[in-house]
């Protein structure tokens, strides 16, 4: 967990595992599975009854857990809820590394959310509705100057409220995930895919993994420990890709390619807007 404000440096977020804060032994486990994060969940997975157990459950575990390296997280109660301001209470005690806005819809929002961390944790925003998908450029935009680091879809609302039929796959919803996609990618902010529900079907989660890797996400939000191995297979650099960026930055460094903008690598033209992307690649390497 971080005590300063965020500094937005380049890291893995391949697989990031929901953990219900009511749940100690879930909380437990999370110390040993190997996700880029863990997403800390206040809201959907906890009862409205239990919302106080939960984060005093999740007060006490942050305190002692040694994360090693891995984000921590917290998913809170939406802002027009009653259990928003404590919620914030407990992020800003504790100050995790993030704290996700579910149903984020309006920059009001995030400026609220801000304004209750305080500066030490990233925001992180869900887009889950049909106005957030339509606003999320708006959001970006207005969110990265307020610490604004990361968007996650999530789909089950989506679906629901746009009448979308779950068992069609996601053919009719890739539209709106690339809107998200686009958004994030215009103001330098992350973007994680949405949940797959069927932690039984691997090779369905898979199919999902390959989409979205395609589609632009950086990574995947996770609820099951069997979906944190392909997570990270899909959406991480292949041996092939990691020797490709090594070879790229290798090549613009040469005194010869000093006043180049593009170069032959091996057959192929390569510009200076690849280096940028090599090197943010690299550099994720040299922080996990």
């Amino acid at each position: 967990m971080q005590t300063n404000p965020p500094n937005r440096r380049p890291r893995f977020r391949r697989s990031l595992i929901s953990v219900p804060a009511i749940n100690l032994r879930a909380l437990e486990k999370s110390l040993s599975l190997p996700c880029d994060g863990m997403i800390f969940d206040l809201e959907d997975s906890v009862a409205d009854g239990s919302k106080a157990e939960a984060r005093d459950n999740l007060r006490q575990f942050l305190q002692h857990a040694d994360l090693n390296g891995r984000e921590a997280i917290i998913r809170v109660n939406s802002s027009d809820t009653r259990w928003f301001a404590e919620d914030l209470a407990l992020v800003e005690s504790i100050k995790p590394d993030a704290v996700l806005l579910p149903k984020a819809e309006r920059v009001e929002d995030l400026h609220r959310l801000r304004s209750a961390a305080g500066a030490g944790p990233a925001l992180w925003a869900m887009i889950e509705t049909p106005k957030a998908v339509l606003t999320a450029a708006e959001l970006a935009k207005a969110g990265a100057a307020l610490g604004l680091e990361c968007l996650v879809v999530g789909l089950n609302d989506l679906r629901k409220e746009t009448r979308v039929p779950p068992g069609l796959g996601r053919q009719y919803l890739v539209p709106w995930l690339m809107q998200v996609v686009l958004a994030a990618r215009a103001y330098g902010l992350d973007v994680i895919d949405a949940v797959s529900n069927d932690f039984r079907d691997l090779d369905g989660f898979a199919a999902e993994c390959s989409q979205g890797r395609s589609m632009g996400f950086d990574g995947k939000m996770l609820i099951h420990p069997a979906q944190i191995e392909p997570a990270n297979r899909y959406f991480g650099p292949s041996e092939a890709e990691i020797a490709e960026a090594r070879a790229i930055v290798a090549a613009f460094a040469a005194p010869e390619a000093a006043h180049l903008n593009v170069i032959n690598l091996d057959g192929r033209m390569i510009e200076r807007l690849h280096v940028d992307e090599a090197e943010h690649l690299l550099s994720k390497l040299s922080l996990s």
